[in-house]
């Protein structure tokens, strides 16, 4: 399947709210299937590649510091998951785990790559995992920054709420009404428990004003099922390794050391800062732990340093 190069309803939206997206100058708009997919391009085409999996609730932006450094050295891909950002189309059914797993792979089968590298944070490891399961791509590693392979704090709550939220067409429209009145971005990065630049917290905000994102987020959560996948981890083949943030209030570093147990051969990192956001808050070193843990697996000399670290 190839991916189509063309004028898409997803367009005007990334050409208006998102006309200073960070890295905007590699983003373009790829059509698989129903959904409308905001991707962004870096890195000389013939290097090995690597792609760029975001959390729920977020979008590409979250990499605007890491993608740049890891494109040094490789072609990085990132996109926006389905529901999220810039992207659109996405239905029910593409917003629980094996459904945003399967357009991932469809995604990726369309742009004619190989991942040598798949990189998440958060809810993306989880669906890098998924995916690479069930065959939707087959990267040489797998790396994951603070990986919710838990229900994150209060989803025995979040969950069943989040249904209803979902199901009820006037929700997204009301929590984005309310994020242009009040600082809600700036309550929600301070649950991280991450320092983050002032051009990821505009980019939070702005996506809290868009109904379609929020519509997205809530119904990822309120489709969210872990417990399959966790069954299933010690059927991986591919190296894992994870790298937790001892500070991170959303996602302890436990969870990391728990998954690691059921999957074969999984190394585990745990830094001692940065939050939930710490491949935002300190870029660089997310760029040099990603260096260190992907060159045994993807033929990168260990001599040879993503980001130009010393």
């Amino acid at each position: 399947m190839k991916p189509a190069h063309r004028p898409s309803r997803s367009l005007p939206a990334l050409e208006a709210e998102g006309s200073h997206w960070p890295l905007r100058e590699a983003s373009r708009m790829v059509r698989v299937g129903r959904i409308d997919w905001h991707v962004q391009d870096l890195g000389a085409q013939d290097a090995p590649v690597a792609i760029l999996v975001h959390g729920t609730g977020a979008a590409t932006h979250s990499f605007r510091g890491l993608a740049p450094l890891l494109a040094q050295d490789r072609r990085v891909i990132a996109m926006d998951l389905p529901g999220h950002g810039f992207t659109r189309g996405a239905e029910a059914e593409d917003l629980t785990l094996p459904g945003m797993a399967q357009a991932l792979g469809g995604l990726v089968q369309a742009l004619g790559i190989n991942p040598a590298v798949a990189i998440g944070h958060s809810a993306g490891v989880a669906v890098l995992l998924q995916s690479t399961l069930s065959g939707g791509i087959r990267p040489d590693c797998i790396i994951g920054f603070n990986a919710a392979l838990e229900p994150i704090r209060g989803n025995v709550l979040l969950s069943p709420l989040a249904k209803l939220l979902f199901a009820n067409p006037l929700t997204a429209r009301l929590v984005s009404f309310q994020a242009r009145i009040v600082n809600m971005a700036d309550q929600l990065l301070k649950a991280t428990g991450s320092r983050i630049d002032q051009t990821g917290r505009e980019c939070y905000a702005l996506l809290l004003r868009q109904p379609t994102h929020i519509n997205g987020a809530l119904g990822m959560m309120a489709n969210w099922r872990l417990e399959p996948l966790i069954a299933k981890l010690g059927q991986l083949h591919t190296p894992v390794t994870l790298i937790a943030a001892a500070d991170d209030p959303m996602v302890p570093a436990r969870v990391s050391l728990q998954a690691a147990r059921l999957i074969p051969g999984c190394a585990v990192e745990i830094v001692d800062h940065g939050g939930h956001l710490m491949h935002e808050a300190d870029p660089a070193l997310a760029a040099e732990l990603i260096r260190r843990a992907a060159a045994a697996y993807t033929g990168l000399s260990p001599a040879k340093r993503i980001g130009g670290l010393r």
